[in-house]
């Protein structure tokens, strides 16, 4: 699934993104509301990798959702 179609469908994915990324709160995922470069960004800050790491995390998750 590409990015585009997740970032339209936000609320949809939230659930999926909270299991995949317990860590990330409600208003975490306000602030991201689809955007894959703010995730990208929380997904460093929460569980303190480095940006390249967030961003294989995250191709991951879009090849597999």
């Amino acid at each position: 699934m590409n990015w585009d179609r997740i970032e339209g469908n936000w609320t949809q994915f939230t659930g999926k993104v909270k299991e995949q990324w317990g860590k990330l709160t409600d208003d975490d995922m306000t602030e991201i509301a689809g955007k894959r470069d703010v995730m990208i960004g929380k997904i460093q800050e929460r569980y303190g990798i480095a940006k390249d790491e967030a961003e294989r995390q995250i191709d991951h998750f879009t090849k597999h959702s």
